[in-house]
């Protein structure tokens, strides 16, 4: 049994150091863009995962494919719903289920920002790629997603690519 570790080669330490910066300088840049609504970046995508969906999400379905836990997501909607953007209510069929639904002010929120978020995001991110580095992008981040998706039930999977 080997108990060496496997050190990186240049190439992986590139990726990771690389990896690193857009965490760590990438993802706070990204949030100058809810500052100002006084949110932060995973309520807005709490909003947009509710607006992909026309009945709602059971918040514990909303809390696996968000990956935070019960007490988290409770705090984060709880401020969602005090701004008038998320409405929570018990379902119709079993009570101990609440359903979160974006609300109209909720939708309308979202739609305001997000040509400025995809325009950070294009900014920060794609507009130093080319075609071919964004597809080898989205695919090598891609294998790393659904492999940490197998191993979180209900944490985003990695996409596959859609083709024309």
């Amino acid at each position: 049994m080997n108990d060496e570790p496997r050190w990186l080669d240049d190439t992986e330490q590139r990726a990771w150091l690389s990896l690193l910066a857009v965490v760590l300088v990438g993802f706070p840049e990204l949030e100058r863009t809810f500052r100002p609504h006084g949110l932060v970046h995973v309520e807005y995508g709490l909003l947009a995962a509710l607006s992909n969906v026309e009945d709602g999400l059971r918040l514990s379905d909303l809390a696996g494919q968000m990956n935070m836990s019960p007490s988290r997501l409770s705090h984060r909607m709880r401020k969602l719903v005090d701004l008038g953007y998320v409405e929570i209510s018990g379902d119709a069929c079993d009570g101990r289920v609440s359903i979160a639904r974006i609300t109209q002010a909720g939708r309308r929120f979202a739609e305001q920002v997000a040509p400025a978020h995809v325009a950070d995001v294009r900014r920060l991110i794609f507009d130093h790629l080319d075609r071919e580095q964004t597809e080898a992008l989205a695919d090598a981040l891609g294998a790393v997603a659904g492999k940490l998706g197998d191993t979180c039930p209900g944490a985003p999977k990695g996409l596959r690519p859609v083709h024309d």
